[in-house]
């Protein structure tokens, strides 16, 4: 009896024994090791190539706290708050939940998210990236803010439908290297195709938003403007530009033969010229070994009598800078000989900078400043269109002729 109560009394024990040992366990965790100086380093990197700045920041007094409006063809998205507060920002996200967020496009509520947000490119990153983007932005300043709701045309404001859309267009799944080219070749198409989601802007879209498909770095519209192709088309895409255009290009804004302008001027400003060297000529390497996409459209010269009239314009108005043969200053006024933008087939940003006018942006590398006068006021559609069907033919150039009525719609986009 003795034996049998002692027994009764040792397993208490060990039982208060293990308990002890799960508490101690719980109350002090193994604490995880902070992202190394290295980690948040690369974890800047990425943000700057995914250019996070221009879309994420509406008041530059709160950077990246969200709420700048992005129109899309169905309505209007405004950016979220990616700084670590732990109310509106991600702050109390864990790494699985901005893991899920960029690789799958799910929120941590579960609600999908927008492609205007385009995770389509963010799912080819590595894990240990994603959390090294994270790792940076938890060194950012807090902000309380919480942007408005998206403002979307039904059924589309409802996010439930973005399942049916996943489901149509979106492939999740890491990039996988091809062991058959360089190293620069990979690093450039994991940027290209991943962070710097390049065909967000210059692959066209279909009726739902999605890109169409066979048709990557076609070119397509956005905002009023129109990314142009950067496959290697002959008059509107990089054949002639070599690595070191590309590369110039994206690091300063300009090269000898265009000046960005419009929604790529921001992306200059806000992410490629702030990247390495190597990863800009890593993007130079795969944008240079890119196959030549859809043919280039047929074009009709323009009727003689609005090349007569847009020769007389130009004489009058824009010889002073960019010289009778077109040849103008490069990297202060741009070429229009061979230039590709002005060749597209959609002369939307080409109407732009000449409504509106245009102004060179300046970067650690072409600090100097160029600048163009606006002629919204100035020219009449028909003038306008004159001018601009003469440019897109002269000089060897080849580009379909436009109309007033493009003009006038194009005005209208203000």
């Amino acid at each position: 009896m003795q034996g049998q109560h002692q027994a009764k009394q040792a397993i208490p024990a060990g039982v208060i024994g293990i308990v002890l040992l799960c508490t101690a366990l719980v109350c002090n965790p193994a604490r995880a090791e902070p992202p190394s100086a290295a980690t948040i380093a690369r974890g800047k990197a990425l943000a700057n190539a995914a250019d996070c700045a221009s879309c994420h920041t509406a008041d530059a007094a709160k950077p990246f706290a969200g709420g700048k409006p992005i129109p899309t063809p169905f309505g209007t998205i405004y950016s979220p708050n990616l700084t670590p507060d732990p109310e509106t920002g991600i702050g109390a996200w864990s790494d699985d939940d901005f893991y899920r967020a960029l690789h799958d496009g799910v929120s941590p509520n579960g609600s999908r998210y927008y492609p205007a947000f385009p995770y389509p490119n963010f799912t080819k990153l590595t894990r240990e990236d994603v959390l090294a983007i994270r790792a940076w932005l938890a060194t950012l300043a807090p902000v309380t803010f919480k942007p408005p709701a998206p403002q979307l045309r039904w059924p589309l404001n409802y996010r439930v439908v973005m399942r049916g859309w996943n489901l149509l267009f979106f492939k999740p799944g890491t990039f996988t290297p091809d062991p058959q080219k360089s190293e620069a070749w990979n690093r450039g198409a994991y940027l290209v195709e991943g962070a710097a989601h390049c065909g967000a802007c210059h692959t066209p879209k279909n009726a739902f938003g999605a890109d169409r498909r066979g048709r990557a770095y076609g070119g397509g519209p956005i905002g009023g403007w129109f990314a142009p192709r950067l496959d290697n088309g002959e008059r509107s895409g990089l054949k002639s530009w070599s690595a070191g255009d590309i590369a110039e290009y994206l690091q300063s804004g300009r090269n000898g033969k265009s000046h960005a302008g419009g929604p790529m001027a921001e992306v200059v400003v806000n992410s490629t010229s702030k990247m390495s060297d190597e990863d800009i000529q890593a993007i130079a390497v795969y944008l240079k070994d890119l196959p030549i996409g859809a043919a280039e459209p047929a074009v009709t010269a323009p009727p003689s009598a609005q090349m007569t009239e847009g020769e007389a314009l130009y004489k009058g108005a824009c010889i002073a800078c960019h010289a009778a043969d077109g040849s103008g200053a490069p990297r202060i006024y741009p070429p229009l000989p061979g230039n590709a933008n002005l060749q597209s087939a959609d002369p939307s940003s080409t109407l732009r900078i000449i409504l509106d006018g245009a102004r060179t942006v300046t970067t650690a590398r072409a600090p100097n400043a160029g600048s163009m006068p606006a002629y919204r006021d100035k020219l009449t559609d028909q003038q306008i269109a004159a001018v601009v069907s003469y440019i897109r033919n002269a000089w060897g150039n080849a580009g379909p002729a436009v109309s007033a009525e493009q003009v006038m719609k194009a005005r209208a986009k203000r």
